[in-house]
């Protein structure tokens, strides 16, 4: 067919693949022209046959699905992610947002249901599925704090200042320069507040920084 959707499917367990190969395998206007068992194996599928849309599980060895998402989408903006994942938490969901995943639809959703998101986003739309488009309206119809200095009461005046920046895409070393410091002071900072907010890296410390309306604009 013309309008043949040209899908990868990107998930470290063979059962996965084999099932969702079957599924949309039995679909008139869908094909599966590859597969990828790891986040590095689906950036190279990704270059190589530049799919219409790829089905992303977050959980991969080496290069998990956002990052994979990401630097997927910096070479080829054109191609549809669709994350597929067991995580319903909102870090996953803001993450393949800010990556670029354009649906997300869980691993318990029904066939019918990824068959939808994935000719959605095939078409050019964005679709997060039922029960992620609750989530999202739940949060964003969520009260929000006042001031960082409320959302962040652990951080100090200079923490905030520094996640701030870091929301805003700044390196160590960017920062450092700005603040007029050095890198190491800066690297010391940005572990402390890792600590304090109990975020495991930069991404869901940048989640949690733009939640309290931080990183908005710069100078």
């Amino acid at each position: 067919m013309e309008n043949t959707i040209r899908i990868v499917v990107a998930d470290d367990h063979a059962v996965v693949r084999e099932g969702l190969r079957a599924v949309l395998g039995s679909e008139p206007d869908m094909e599966v022209v590859g597969e990828a068992a790891t986040g590095k194996e689906v950036v190279e599928r990704a270059a190589e046959l530049r799919p219409d849309v790829i089905l992303m599980d977050i959980q991969m060895p080496r290069i998990n699905g956002i990052e994979a998402t990401r630097r997927i989408l910096e070479a080829n903006p054109e191609v549809g992610v669709v994350v597929l994942t067991m995580f319903e938490d909102d870090d996953s969901v803001f993450s393949a947002m800010r990556a670029g995943a354009r649906g997300y639809v869980l691993k318990g959703a029904p066939p019918s249901e990824i068959l939808k998101v994935l000719r959605a986003v095939a078409a050019g739309e964005a679709h997060f599925g039922p029960e992620i488009a609750k989530r999202l309206m739940d949060f964003f119809s969520a009260p929000k704090p006042a001031s960082p200095e409320e959302a962040f009461p652990e951080l100090t005046t200079r923490e905030v200042e520094i996640l701030d920046l870091i929301a805003r895409g700044h390196s160590n070393a960017k920062i450092a320069a700005r603040l007029f410091v050095s890198s190491k002071t800066v690297g010391n900072h940005v572990s402390h507040i890792f600590t304090k907010l109990q975020v495991a890296d930069r991404t869901h410390a940048v989640i949690r920084a733009r939640e309290a309306g931080l990183g908005r604009e710069d100078t």
